[in-house]
């Protein structure tokens, strides 16, 4: 109930200060679980994921964002996973493989940070493919543009156009403790699939 109260909220913000445009919406499975992987922009990329999922996704969010009187009460109300960033959170992983066994939907960006100065994407980590391999669920890529121009185009009251493509789900060649090189080369397939969303000046490493 609370999320569908989220979601009807972010709507109707987002028609205030966003022109969107979705491509393959068709491609979001019917039923979870699935793992979302999306490249990250900026702070509102969540909100705009959010109003094209029906199923309530638990995304991780930094956990310096507790702190915050804004994002903070936001992202519980849509059941984030706080991880702290640049170590390998296991609390967090965990949690994140609980979502999954419950059959619910899984939100990551496997920068693990947002993109910044030109936007492209950087190296991913290897986080979404070790919780795929592990739980055995497809993965659901998703390209943004325009997100990151929000923040700058707010003050000059100006609507700003963004971009939302999904892509057609897909499950990594195998499942299990996957570990080492296979987990890069399967974090480097997902970030692929990722690039083929995205405008070229965007793939950045992945072009």
């Amino acid at each position: 109930m609370l999320y569908r109260i989220l979601r009807a909220i972010v709507n109707v913000l987002f028609s205030l200060i966003a022109r969107w445009e979705y491509v393959g919406l068709e491609n979001i499975p019917s039923e979870p679980p699935y793992i979302l992987v999306t490249n990250h922009l900026s702070v509102f990329d969540l909100p705009l994921i959010l109003t094209i999922c029906p199923h309530p996704i638990h995304a991780f969010a930094a956990a310096k964002h507790k702190r915050n009187p804004l994002y903070a009460p936001l992202l519980a109300i849509a059941g984030s996973i706080w991880v702290r960033r640049g170590e390998v959170d296991r609390k967090a992983l965990r949690e994140a493989l609980d979502v999954l066994k419950r059959g619910e939907v899984l939100g990551m960006a496997p920068e693990g940070t947002r993109a910044r100065g030109t936007y492209a994407l950087q190296k991913g980590k290897t986080g979404a493919a070790y919780l795929a391999t592990r739980a055995n669920v497809p993965i659901v890529p998703v390209g943004l543009t325009g997100t990151e121009k929000i923040k700058r185009n707010l003050p000059r009251l100006r609507r700003t156009h963004v971009r939302i493509v999904v892509g057609k789900p897909f499950r990594l060649p195998e499942s299990g403790r996957v570990r080492g090189q296979k987990l890069r080369e399967y974090t480097d397939l997902i970030m692929h699939r990722i690039a083929e969303l995205l405008p070229e000046e965007y793939r950045g490493v992945y072009g």
